[in-house]
């Protein structure tokens, strides 16, 4: 799934481990989810979204990852 972490962390001029630190998790947590391998759970997401001051949709950028999820059962 892809997200704003990163986006987000570089902009506030955060390393990984002080996010991952601030939302309780390892900073190969947030390394694996910046890659788009790790799909946050939603408490994650929600204490991400909160340290970044944005919602959980803008976050995980769920408009568009569900329209190309749609496009792709559209393609079976």
């Amino acid at each position: 799934m892809k997200t704003k972490v990163r986006e987000l962390r570089t902009a506030a001029k955060m390393t990984q481990q002080q996010l991952a630190d601030l939302v309780h998790v390892s900073s190969r947590t947030i390394i694996s989810i910046e890659k788009g391998q790790y799909s946050p759970s939603l408490m994650l997401a929600y204490r991400m979204a909160e340290v970044f001051g944005v919602t959980i949709e803008e976050l995980c950028c769920l408009k568009e990852n569900k329209e190309w999820e749609d496009k792709k059962y559209e393609e079976l």
